[in-house]
């Protein structure tokens, strides 16, 4: 990982380019045990605390609707895999997000890769998917969820250098 972020925030980010398509690879250590981090991204309640109001069917197969808080983005999704508490698979038409969870003592480490960015806009979901970790640790600190505005500028000018190694920007 890189930590070479503007004002003191450290990338937890890698890009990367898969068969064309852009990769994010975000990774970060919570001082908090698995099964807290995994109720913080799978329960509605929990999410609607910091990332986004979901409706729908949370299962394996299941599909719901996001609006994610600091993006506005919203859509539909599918569960296509899960295995409580290490790990699932949820995707769209375009893309999935793959979150993988590991305990470290009574730490939790993630990993999230989103696969199927669109080369050209591999920093803004390098700086997205930071802003969307982030949220969670301070969700699980007890902290109220920083404005996304206030970090994207920092955000976008770590990650648009390591997305124009992978690909130039046009």
């Amino acid at each position: 990982m890189t930590s070479n972020a503007p004002e003191g925030r450290r990338i937890l980010g890698e890009l990367r380019s898969d068969d064309g398509v852009g990769v994010v690879r975000i990774e970060d250590r919570f001082d908090a045990g698995i099964d807290d981090v995994w109720s913080a991204l799978t329960e509605p309640a929990r999410l609607a605390r910091w990332y986004a109001d979901v409706e729908g069917d949370l299962r394996v197969g299941g599909e719901f609707h996001v609006h994610v808080f600091a993006s506005g983005a919203e859509g539909n999704r599918r569960v296509t895999a899960c295995s409580p508490p290490q790990g699932f698979t949820v995707a769209s038409d375009n893309d999935t997000h793959e979150v993988t969870l590991t305990a470290d003592g009574d730490r939790t480490v993630l990993v999230l890769e989103h696969r199927g960015v669109p080369l050209d806009l591999l920093f803004a979901y390098g700086a997205g998917e930071q802003i969307h970790v982030e949220d969670l640790g301070g969700h699980l600190d007890g902290r109220e969820r920083e404005s996304a505005e206030a970090r994207w500028d920092a955000l976008e000018a770590a990650y648009r250098p390591l997305a124009e190694e992978i690909s130039p920007q046009r």
